[in-house]
């Protein structure tokens, strides 16, 4: 079975991936409340979640946590206009890193941060504990060709 860290180019591709990403974030208008000053371990932490996340190695739950996660959206009023922008960006940002343009791969990696952005939301505008999402790990994400094999 090949994950969809594999397929991507592991972490080399991801981190790439990630920079990219970041750095549209940043310059983004819509975004600019959220992504207001770049943090020197922000790309490093993407990329630990979506490798994780991929089937790589887990050290965004040995280093960090979920609860981390959690922590670092608490507050933030997400709006869709944001939540929306920043999926536009990520995934513009898969050509601009040369991430395989294979169909199957592609759908993974939407259903992936349309899933995290509206977790992201939901606890960005929970009041109290019980607003927030119920996922307290990092999913564990297939696609359709791992499960094919």
């Amino acid at each position: 079975m090949t994950s969809l860290y594999e397929f991507a180019g592991g972490d080399e591709a991801l981190h790439r991936l990630e920079e990219l990403f970041y750095a549209k974030a940043l310059a983004d208008p819509v975004l600019r409340t959220v992504f207001h000053t770049r943090q020197p371990t922000h790309v490093e932490h993407l990329t630990w979640f979506t490798a994780e996340s991929f089937g790589g190695p887990d050290r965004f739950t040995a280093r960090l946590g979920f609860s981390y996660l959690i922590d670092v959206h608490r507050h933030l009023k997400i709006t869709d206009e944001q939540r929306d922008r920043f999926v536009a960006l990520y995934l513009e940002s898969l050509d601009e890193a040369d991430l395989p343009d294979d169909e199957d791969f592609r759908a993974a990696v939407r259903e992936h941060i349309e899933f995290g952005a509206r977790v992201a939301q939901q606890n960005s505008r929970a009041e109290t504990d019980d607003q927030l999402h119920p996922i307290r790990e990092v999913p564990a994400w297939t696609w359709r060709r791992q499960s094919e094999e």
